[in-house]
């Protein structure tokens, strides 16, 4: 027989179970309707116009979050983990901004106040918890974070390269009045982006910048493909060892090939 504290432990953080789909769905729709309220707030005319309507709400949200996040404390396993994790600090902070404004309600402290209300932003973050796949992009951005560091620097010395030259080549007549201005004339030129604030006039320099252009859109392509080979690693690994997790009471170790719960008996899906 689950205690209340286990209970409320499945219903929050068992996403498998059914209560645990309820409450997330739940959740998520607080998470998208409070971060909508957010963004509508920074309208001027309309925060103007409805200014009960945004106080009222964004109590109300933090009312919701702040239960939430006390019934979270109270029913893991071990509070100081949850509470010093990511997720732990992300819901924290999706809660004190408005608290902040009661303790800071002098007219000197009108922009920290309005600073730290930015902050409930923070909890569309929280949507990642939705996310079961978070786990394979974690763990696929491990796998490739030297292949990509690798990449970084090959593209630096190609940045450091570009820029030496069309520095050489055009000069300060053209606004490439030094290697740095140049080697920023190369970041955004085989990124893409393209400002135009600077450009080539001569017919040598409109080359070096075609090839460059070229190149971006060449380079591009490889951290993607690293990326994405890591991910389908990630997946098949899941794969392999995915166990079936029990409806009841949540037990996790059960053999792929079990019919029935090792814990509890309970007839697995």
């Amino acid at each position: 027989m689950l205690t209340t504290r286990e209970k409320i432990y499945t219903i929050i953080f068992r996403t498998f179970t059914k209560p645990g789909k309820a409450f997330d769905i739940a959740l998520l729709i607080m998470i998208v309707l409070s971060v909508s309220i957010v963004v509508v707030e920074s309208i001027g005319p309309l925060r103007e116009a409805y200014p009960k309507f945004f106080i009222n709400a964004e109590w109300f949200f933090t009312a919701i979050f702040t239960a939430e996040y006390i019934l979270r404390v109270y029913s893991h396993p071990k509070p100081l983990k949850y509470i010093t994790s990511f997720m732990g600090i992300i819901d924290l902070l999706a809660i004190l901004p408005t608290y902040f404004g009661l303790l800071f309600d002098s007219a000197n402290f009108l922009l920290t106040v309005r600073a730290f209300r930015l902050l409930r932003v923070f909890r569309i973050l929280k949507l990642s918890r939705y996310i079961t796949e978070a786990d394979q992009l974690a763990s696929a951005l491990r796998h490739s974070l030297l292949k990509i560091i690798v990449f970084f620097e090959v593209v630096l010395v190609l940045v450091l390269f570009l820029g030496t030259i069309m520095y050489m080549v055009e000069g300060p007549e053209s606004g490439f009045t030094s290697i740095p201005q140049s080697i920023y004339w190369a970041i955004v030129t085989i990124t893409t982006v393209g400002y135009g604030d600077i450009a080539p006039a001569t017919v040598a320099g409109k080359m070096i910048a075609s090839v460059a252009m070229l190149t971006g859109y060449s380079i591009i392509a490889v951290p993607t493909g690293i990326f994405t080979m890591e991910i389908g690693r990630a997946v098949r690994k899941k794969q392999e060892s995915e166990h079936k997790a029990c409806p009841t009471c949540g037990h996790t170790t059960n053999d792929p090939k079990d019919r029935y719960c090792s814990r509890c008996g309970t007839k697995l899906d």
